[in-house]
Protein backbone atom coordinates (compact mmCIF):
# COMPACT_ATOMS: atom_id res chain seq x y z
CA UNK A 1 0.00 0.00 0.00
CA UNK A 2 1.12 3.70 -0.27
CA UNK A 3 -0.43 6.46 1.75
CA UNK A 4 -2.21 7.53 -1.70
CA UNK A 5 -4.39 4.75 -1.32
CA UNK A 6 -5.98 6.07 1.78
CA UNK A 7 -8.50 7.70 -0.26
CA UNK A 8 -10.12 4.66 -2.25
CA UNK A 9 -9.77 2.56 0.68
CA UNK A 10 -11.34 5.00 3.05
CA UNK A 11 -13.94 6.12 0.09
CA UNK A 12 -15.27 2.63 0.18
CA UNK A 13 -15.98 2.77 3.78
CA UNK A 14 -18.03 6.00 3.74
CA UNK A 15 -21.40 3.83 4.03
CA UNK A 16 -19.94 2.22 7.09
CA UNK A 17 -18.86 5.22 8.40
CA UNK A 18 -21.96 6.85 7.90
CA UNK A 19 -23.40 4.32 9.69
CA UNK A 20 -21.10 4.87 12.82
CA UNK A 21 -21.10 8.21 13.25
CA UNK A 22 -24.79 8.51 13.48
CA UNK A 23 -24.69 5.80 15.68
CA UNK A 24 -22.26 7.50 17.66
CA UNK A 25 -24.40 10.96 17.97
CA UNK A 26 -27.43 8.61 18.50
CA UNK A 27 -25.29 7.13 21.95
CA UNK A 28 -25.52 10.35 24.47
CA UNK A 29 -22.13 10.63 26.09
CA UNK A 30 -22.04 13.23 28.48
CA UNK A 31 -19.09 13.37 30.60
CA UNK A 32 -18.87 10.46 33.11
CA UNK A 33 -21.97 8.78 31.33
CA UNK A 34 -19.59 7.18 28.61
CA UNK A 35 -20.40 4.23 28.92
CA UNK A 36 -22.52 3.24 26.48
CA UNK A 37 -20.18 4.63 23.73
CA UNK A 38 -17.81 2.61 25.64
CA UNK A 39 -19.66 -0.08 24.66
CA UNK A 40 -20.05 0.80 21.00
CA UNK A 41 -16.76 1.85 20.41
CA UNK A 42 -15.13 -1.37 22.13
CA UNK A 43 -17.66 -3.55 20.34
CA UNK A 44 -16.75 -2.18 17.18
CA UNK A 45 -13.25 -2.73 17.49
CA UNK A 46 -14.03 -6.35 18.12
CA UNK A 47 -16.06 -6.53 14.78
CA UNK A 48 -13.32 -4.67 12.97
CA UNK A 49 -10.77 -7.52 14.14
CA UNK A 50 -8.72 -5.66 16.15
CA UNK A 51 -5.30 -7.46 18.00
CA UNK A 52 -6.53 -6.68 21.53
CA UNK A 53 -9.70 -4.46 22.70
CA UNK A 54 -9.34 -3.32 26.41
CA UNK A 55 -10.84 -0.62 28.64
CA UNK A 56 -8.90 0.31 31.50
CA UNK A 57 -9.63 1.60 35.43
CA UNK A 58 -11.43 5.20 33.88
CA UNK A 59 -13.12 3.79 31.67
CA UNK A 60 -10.75 4.79 28.39
CA UNK A 61 -11.27 2.03 25.78
CA UNK A 62 -7.98 1.56 23.81
CA UNK A 63 -7.38 -0.77 20.46
CA UNK A 64 -4.04 -1.83 19.12
CA UNK A 65 -3.52 -2.48 15.64
CA UNK A 66 -0.25 -4.34 16.25
CA UNK A 67 2.79 -3.61 14.34
CA UNK A 68 6.55 -4.40 13.94
CA UNK A 69 9.28 -3.18 16.82
CA UNK A 70 9.47 0.07 15.21
CA UNK A 71 7.92 4.28 16.98
CA UNK A 72 4.19 3.58 17.86
CA UNK A 73 1.93 6.26 17.01
CA UNK A 74 -1.47 6.58 18.91
CA UNK A 75 -4.69 8.31 17.47
CA UNK A 76 -6.63 9.71 20.34
CA UNK A 77 -10.16 11.26 20.24
CA UNK A 78 -12.78 11.99 23.55
CA UNK A 79 -15.93 9.94 23.70
CA UNK A 80 -17.28 12.44 26.10
CA UNK A 81 -19.39 15.51 24.84
CA UNK A 82 -20.99 18.76 26.39
CA UNK A 83 -25.02 19.16 27.23
CA UNK A 84 -26.76 19.89 24.00
CA UNK A 85 -28.98 22.57 26.18
CA UNK A 86 -32.59 23.50 25.48
CA UNK A 87 -33.88 21.02 22.27
CA UNK A 88 -36.01 23.68 20.59
CA UNK A 89 -32.32 25.71 19.84
CA UNK A 90 -31.60 22.74 17.51
CA UNK A 91 -33.12 22.31 13.63
CA UNK A 92 -32.95 18.46 14.45
CA UNK A 93 -32.89 16.62 17.78
CA UNK A 94 -29.32 17.03 19.00
CA UNK A 95 -29.52 13.02 19.97
CA UNK A 96 -31.13 12.35 16.61
CA UNK A 97 -27.98 11.83 13.99
CA UNK A 98 -30.22 12.86 10.95
CA UNK A 99 -28.40 12.70 7.64
CA UNK A 100 -29.36 16.12 5.46
CA UNK A 101 -27.75 17.82 2.75
CA UNK A 102 -24.44 15.44 2.82
CA UNK A 103 -24.08 16.20 6.82
CA UNK A 104 -24.61 13.98 10.03
CA UNK A 105 -26.21 16.14 13.01
CA UNK A 106 -25.83 16.29 16.72
CA UNK A 107 -24.30 16.83 19.88
CA UNK A 108 -20.35 15.68 19.21
CA UNK A 109 -20.72 15.54 15.68
CA UNK A 110 -17.27 17.52 15.36
CA UNK A 111 -16.21 17.85 19.03
CA UNK A 112 -15.75 14.74 19.09
CA UNK A 113 -16.97 11.78 17.64
CA UNK A 114 -16.27 13.10 13.95
CA UNK A 115 -12.27 12.45 14.80
CA UNK A 116 -13.10 9.55 17.31
CA UNK A 117 -15.05 7.55 14.60
CA UNK A 118 -12.38 8.53 11.72
CA UNK A 119 -9.91 7.46 13.90
CA UNK A 120 -11.73 3.82 14.72
CA UNK A 121 -12.12 3.49 11.01
CA UNK A 122 -8.30 3.41 10.29
CA UNK A 123 -7.66 1.07 12.83
CA UNK A 124 -10.45 -0.72 11.18
CA UNK A 125 -9.15 -0.32 7.90
CA UNK A 126 -5.45 -1.69 8.47
CA UNK A 127 -7.25 -4.32 9.85
CA UNK A 128 -9.23 -5.55 7.19
CA UNK A 129 -6.73 -4.80 4.76
CA UNK A 130 -3.80 -6.94 6.74
CA UNK A 131 -1.59 -3.73 6.95
CA UNK A 132 1.41 -4.29 9.31
CA UNK A 133 2.91 -0.92 10.88
CA UNK A 134 6.76 0.07 11.64
CA UNK A 135 5.40 -0.13 15.40
CA UNK A 136 2.10 -0.76 17.23
CA UNK A 137 -0.70 1.60 16.38
CA UNK A 138 -3.08 2.47 19.35
CA UNK A 139 -6.53 4.00 18.85
CA UNK A 140 -7.66 5.54 22.02
CA UNK A 141 -10.94 6.54 23.06
CA UNK A 142 -10.64 8.24 26.11
CA UNK A 143 -13.21 9.53 28.67
CA UNK A 144 -13.81 13.35 30.79
CA UNK A 145 -11.93 15.76 28.39
CA UNK A 146 -14.49 18.05 28.86
CA UNK A 147 -14.27 18.17 32.31
CA UNK A 148 -10.83 18.54 33.15
CA UNK A 149 -9.17 15.39 31.30
CA UNK A 150 -9.27 12.51 33.53
CA UNK A 151 -8.91 9.80 31.08
CA UNK A 152 -6.14 11.35 29.23
CA UNK A 153 -4.47 11.66 32.82
CA UNK A 154 -4.71 8.50 34.17
CA UNK A 155 -3.82 6.76 30.21
CA UNK A 156 -0.98 8.66 30.35
CA UNK A 157 0.72 7.38 33.84
CA UNK A 158 0.47 3.96 31.60
CA UNK A 159 1.39 4.67 28.47
CA UNK A 160 4.58 4.20 26.34
CA UNK A 161 4.03 5.13 22.44
CA UNK A 162 6.58 7.68 20.65
CA UNK A 163 3.66 9.97 19.11
CA UNK A 164 0.44 10.97 19.58
CA UNK A 165 -2.15 12.40 17.24
CA UNK A 166 -5.05 14.27 19.04
CA UNK A 167 -8.21 14.14 16.81
CA UNK A 168 -10.05 17.56 17.61
CA UNK A 169 -11.93 19.37 14.82
CA UNK A 170 -9.08 21.34 13.17
CA UNK A 171 -11.04 22.22 9.26
CA UNK A 172 -8.47 19.00 8.34
CA UNK A 173 -5.48 21.38 9.42
CA UNK A 174 -2.58 19.48 10.92
CA UNK A 175 -2.15 21.31 14.27
CA UNK A 176 1.50 22.10 16.00
CA UNK A 177 0.23 23.10 19.60
CA UNK A 178 -2.35 25.21 21.25
CA UNK A 179 -2.53 27.49 24.19
CA UNK A 180 -2.88 26.15 27.39
CA UNK A 181 -5.06 27.52 30.31
CA UNK A 182 -5.81 27.75 33.91
CA UNK A 183 -8.83 28.99 35.91
CA UNK A 184 -7.59 30.98 39.20
CA UNK A 185 -10.08 31.92 41.90
CA UNK A 186 -9.56 35.44 43.60
CA UNK A 187 -11.52 35.87 46.60
CA UNK A 188 -11.79 38.89 48.47
CA UNK A 189 -12.97 38.27 52.52
CA UNK A 190 -14.82 41.06 54.31
CA UNK A 191 -17.08 41.81 56.68
CA UNK A 192 -20.92 41.04 56.26
CA UNK A 193 -23.74 43.56 57.58
CA UNK A 194 -26.95 44.32 57.02
CA UNK A 195 -27.68 46.33 53.98
CA UNK A 196 -29.27 49.12 55.48
CA UNK A 197 -25.92 49.64 58.16
CA UNK A 198 -23.15 49.41 55.77
CA UNK A 199 -20.32 51.11 58.13
CA UNK A 200 -20.86 47.92 60.21
CA UNK A 201 -19.25 45.95 57.63
CA UNK A 202 -16.63 45.61 55.29
CA UNK A 203 -18.14 45.03 51.46
CA UNK A 204 -15.41 43.30 49.40
CA UNK A 205 -17.15 44.69 46.25
CA UNK A 206 -15.56 47.61 46.06
CA UNK A 207 -12.10 45.83 46.24
CA UNK A 208 -12.88 43.82 43.89
CA UNK A 209 -13.76 46.34 41.51
CA UNK A 210 -10.59 48.05 41.47
CA UNK A 211 -9.21 44.45 41.05
CA UNK A 212 -10.92 44.19 37.70
CA UNK A 213 -10.30 47.99 36.54
CA UNK A 214 -6.65 46.99 37.31
CA UNK A 215 -6.36 43.68 35.22
CA UNK A 216 -4.94 45.42 32.31
CA UNK A 217 -2.00 45.77 34.36
CA UNK A 218 -0.96 41.91 34.29
CA UNK A 219 1.77 41.13 32.24
CA UNK A 220 1.26 38.87 29.79
CA UNK A 221 3.69 37.25 27.67
CA UNK A 222 3.55 36.37 23.94
CA UNK A 223 4.40 33.40 21.79
CA UNK A 224 6.14 33.30 18.47
CA UNK A 225 3.86 30.90 17.49
CA UNK A 226 0.90 30.87 19.55
CA UNK A 227 0.38 34.60 19.85
CA UNK A 228 -0.48 36.57 23.32
CA UNK A 229 -1.76 34.89 26.41
CA UNK A 230 -5.04 36.19 27.57
CA UNK A 231 -6.92 36.56 30.37
CA UNK A 232 -10.79 37.42 31.19
CA UNK A 233 -13.21 37.66 34.43
CA UNK A 234 -15.57 35.14 34.28
CA UNK A 235 -17.83 34.10 37.38
CA UNK A 236 -18.48 36.09 39.93
CA UNK A 237 -19.63 34.13 43.41
CA UNK A 238 -20.32 35.21 46.89
CA UNK A 239 -21.75 33.52 49.90
CA UNK A 240 -25.14 35.44 50.23
CA UNK A 241 -28.56 34.73 48.74
CA UNK A 242 -29.82 37.86 50.32
CA UNK A 243 -30.08 41.01 48.08
CA UNK A 244 -29.88 43.17 51.87
CA UNK A 245 -26.74 41.75 52.67
CA UNK A 246 -23.54 42.61 52.54
CA UNK A 247 -21.37 39.58 51.81
CA UNK A 248 -17.97 38.76 53.82
CA UNK A 249 -17.01 36.68 50.57
CA UNK A 250 -17.19 37.50 47.04
CA UNK A 251 -14.97 35.59 44.26
CA UNK A 252 -14.11 36.13 41.08
CA UNK A 253 -12.97 33.59 38.13
CA UNK A 254 -10.03 34.33 36.27
CA UNK A 255 -9.85 32.16 32.79
CA UNK A 256 -5.84 32.87 31.81
CA UNK A 257 -5.18 31.14 27.88
CA UNK A 258 -1.57 30.93 28.48
CA UNK A 259 1.50 30.40 26.63
CA UNK A 260 5.20 28.21 27.13
CA UNK A 261 6.36 31.36 28.66
CA UNK A 262 3.96 31.21 31.28
CA UNK A 263 2.99 28.93 34.48
CA UNK A 264 0.31 28.81 37.04
CA UNK A 265 2.47 29.81 39.98
CA UNK A 266 3.87 32.94 37.90
CA UNK A 267 0.68 34.20 37.25
CA UNK A 268 -0.69 33.32 40.88
CA UNK A 269 2.11 36.13 41.96
CA UNK A 270 0.73 38.58 39.64
CA UNK A 271 -2.96 38.29 40.31
CA UNK A 272 -1.82 38.25 44.71
CA UNK A 273 -0.22 41.52 44.05
CA UNK A 274 -2.98 43.30 42.07
CA UNK A 275 -5.41 42.09 44.46
CA UNK A 276 -3.81 42.96 47.46
CA UNK A 277 -2.63 46.36 46.07
CA UNK A 278 -7.00 46.65 45.42
CA UNK A 279 -7.79 45.79 49.02
CA UNK A 280 -9.67 48.51 51.04
CA UNK A 281 -9.38 48.75 54.86
CA UNK A 282 -9.97 45.11 56.72
CA UNK A 283 -10.43 43.20 53.25
CA UNK A 284 -8.21 40.70 52.19
CA UNK A 285 -7.90 38.44 49.11
CA UNK A 286 -6.19 35.30 48.03
CA UNK A 287 -5.84 33.56 44.83
CA UNK A 288 -6.44 29.79 44.65
CA UNK A 289 -6.07 27.61 41.70
CA UNK A 290 -9.55 25.88 40.94
CA UNK A 291 -9.48 22.33 41.26
CA UNK A 292 -12.53 20.14 39.82
CA UNK A 293 -13.87 16.38 41.14
CA UNK A 294 -14.35 14.37 38.35
CA UNK A 295 -15.55 11.01 38.46
CA UNK A 296 -16.13 8.27 35.97
CA UNK A 297 -18.94 6.18 34.08
CA UNK A 298 -16.43 3.31 36.01
CA UNK A 299 -16.54 5.36 39.44
CA UNK A 300 -12.78 6.26 39.47
CA UNK A 301 -12.83 9.65 41.33
CA UNK A 302 -10.15 12.11 40.76
CA UNK A 303 -9.42 15.92 41.53
CA UNK A 304 -8.06 17.18 38.87
CA UNK A 305 -6.49 20.91 38.96
CA UNK A 306 -8.05 22.98 36.50
CA UNK A 307 -4.75 23.39 34.18
CA UNK A 308 -5.07 22.48 30.58
CA UNK A 309 -0.71 22.96 29.07
CA UNK A 310 0.39 24.74 26.30
CA UNK A 311 2.67 23.24 23.87
CA UNK A 312 3.82 24.14 20.79
CA UNK A 313 6.12 21.69 18.01
CA UNK A 314 9.12 23.49 15.82
CA UNK A 315 8.11 23.84 12.83
CA UNK A 316 11.39 21.56 11.59
CA UNK A 317 10.69 18.62 13.60
CA UNK A 318 10.71 15.46 11.99
CA UNK A 319 7.15 14.12 13.21
CA UNK A 320 5.48 17.39 11.98
CA UNK A 321 7.39 17.49 8.70
CA UNK A 322 6.91 13.60 8.25
CA UNK A 323 3.09 13.55 9.03
CA UNK A 324 2.59 17.26 6.79
CA UNK A 325 4.09 14.91 3.78
CA UNK A 326 2.09 11.95 4.38
CA UNK A 327 -1.10 13.76 4.81
CA UNK A 328 -1.23 15.78 1.67
CA UNK A 329 -0.27 11.70 0.42
CA UNK A 330 -3.49 10.22 1.78
CA UNK A 331 -6.14 12.82 1.04
CA UNK A 332 -4.42 14.19 -2.52
CA UNK A 333 -4.00 17.93 -1.30
CA UNK A 334 -1.51 19.61 0.58
CA UNK A 335 -2.55 20.27 4.27
CA UNK A 336 -2.08 23.96 5.93
CA UNK A 337 -0.69 23.63 9.23
CA UNK A 338 -1.93 25.93 12.27
CA UNK A 339 -2.14 25.48 15.46
CA UNK A 340 -5.40 25.33 18.07
CA UNK A 341 -7.28 28.60 19.05
CA UNK A 342 -8.31 26.21 22.39
CA UNK A 343 -6.93 23.58 24.47
CA UNK A 344 -6.87 20.18 24.13
CA UNK A 345 -6.05 16.39 25.95
CA UNK A 346 -2.70 17.42 24.12
CA UNK A 347 -1.27 19.80 26.50
CA UNK A 348 -1.69 16.53 29.17
CA UNK A 349 -0.01 14.41 26.87
CA UNK A 350 3.31 16.61 25.98
CA UNK A 351 3.32 17.23 29.74
CA UNK A 352 3.62 13.40 30.35
CA UNK A 353 6.62 13.08 27.91
CA UNK A 354 4.44 12.17 24.81
CA UNK A 355 4.94 14.33 21.76
CA UNK A 356 1.74 15.37 20.02
CA UNK A 357 0.45 16.37 16.70
CA UNK A 358 -3.22 16.95 16.00
CA UNK A 359 -5.73 16.61 13.24
CA UNK A 360 -9.34 16.04 12.98
CA UNK A 361 -12.48 16.69 10.39
CA UNK A 362 -14.86 19.58 11.30
CA UNK A 363 -15.23 23.22 12.00
CA UNK A 364 -14.32 24.19 15.01
CA UNK A 365 -16.72 26.76 15.18
CA UNK A 366 -19.38 24.29 15.49
CA UNK A 367 -18.52 22.82 18.69
CA UNK A 368 -20.56 23.45 22.08
CA UNK A 369 -22.94 25.18 19.71
CA UNK A 370 -26.62 24.31 18.87
CA UNK A 371 -26.73 22.82 15.41
CA UNK A 372 -23.42 21.09 14.75
CA UNK A 373 -22.88 18.90 11.97
CA UNK A 374 -20.03 17.18 10.08
CA UNK A 375 -20.21 16.97 6.48
CA UNK A 376 -19.65 12.90 5.51
CA UNK A 377 -17.41 14.73 2.77
CA UNK A 378 -14.96 15.68 5.95
CA UNK A 379 -15.29 12.14 7.76
CA UNK A 380 -13.90 10.18 4.71
CA UNK A 381 -10.93 12.34 3.94
CA UNK A 382 -10.01 12.27 7.96
CA UNK A 383 -10.23 8.47 7.88
CA UNK A 384 -8.03 8.43 5.08
CA UNK A 385 -5.23 11.02 6.64
CA UNK A 386 -5.47 8.91 9.77
CA UNK A 387 -5.04 5.64 7.79
CA UNK A 388 -2.01 7.26 6.02
CA UNK A 389 -0.50 8.61 9.50
CA UNK A 390 -1.14 5.28 11.59
CA UNK A 391 0.23 3.03 8.42
CA UNK A 392 3.43 5.05 7.02
CA UNK A 393 4.41 7.75 10.53
CA UNK A 394 5.85 4.86 12.58
CA UNK A 395 8.23 4.01 9.44
CA UNK A 396 9.06 7.70 9.09
CA UNK A 397 10.39 7.96 12.13
CA UNK A 398 12.09 4.81 12.43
Amino acid sequence: MKPSNARAMAKAWEPKLTDLIRRAIQTPSLSGNEGAMAELVSSTMRQMAYDDVRVDSAGNVLGRIAGCSGPSIMLHAHMDVVDPGPADAWMYGPWEGGLREGRVWGRGAVDDKGSLIAQLAAGGLMAAHGLRPAGDVLVAAVVGEETGGLGTLTLREALDVDLAIVGEPSSARLMRGHRGRFELVVTFHGKSAHASAPHLGRNPHFSLARFVQRLNQVKLAHDAVLGPASLAPTIVACDQTSSNVIPSRLSLSIDWRSVPAEDVEGARRQLQQLADASCEEGVTAEIALRELSARSYTGLERMIPYVMPSFVVRRDDPSLVAADRLLGEAVGHDVPVDVWGFATDGGHLVEGGIPCLGYGPGDPGLAHVANESILVAELVEATAGYLGLATFLGGALA
